[in-house]
């Protein structure tokens, strides 16, 4: 008795695991073909370019004392020297807070993306979900960052489901 009870048991939970449907997604495709995502990079490729501009004017700043120390600390008394030489390092320290203000992992940079692009992702992430539950779907992948997925059935993306849900209409993908 006990093993045809232990048999059904694991028939019935074979057959729930293999009823379970899949289907995966290429996040970077759909993110390509959505118009404020594109906004969104260019905005956030103009304030860095700006921003990068800001930090390498201040690091030409430090070069600019630097050489001119050079220039005439064999002129200036030990005290001067001393006094010159703290003023270039604290420049440079200045010009290093400014980079990891602005690029560092949760400098303005970050922050900015973080802001520009997570409505993106939520709306992206919204209409995955919405879809995986109409189709019933257990899992859905993301096949743009596939490191672990050495396959996938292009049967089974969605991609072009969740940009009609997301309202934009894009040319069907030519096999990759």
């Amino acid at each position: 008795m006990k093993k045809i009870v232990l048999l059904l048991v694991c028939l019935l939970s074979t057959s729930v695991i293999f009823a379970q449907k899949f289907a995966c997604v290429d996040s970077e495709y759909i993110l390509n073909n959505m118009p404020e995502y594109k906004q969104a990079q260019k905005e956030l490729e103009d304030i860095s370019i700006q921003w990068q501009k800001e930090v390498e004017s201040k690091f030409l700043a430090v070069d600019k004392l630097y050489k001119a120390f050079q220039a005439e600390s064999v002129l200036l008394p030990d005290e001067l020297k001393s006094k010159k030489e703290n003023e270039i390092i604290a420049s440079e320290k200045e010009a290093k807070e400014l980079q990891k203000q602005k690029f560092g992992n949760n400098g303005d940079l970050a922050k900015k993306r973080s802001e520009l692009v997570k409505p993106i992702q939520d709306k992206i992430y919204n209409a995955i979900e919405k879809i995986a539950q109409e189709k019933s779907y257990a899992m859905v992948f993301d096949k743009s960052s596939g490191a672990t997925i050495l396959y996938v059935d292009a049967k089974t993306d969605i991609s072009e489901l969740i940009l009609a849900e997301l309202g934009y209409k894009v040319n069907p993908k030519k096999s990759k």
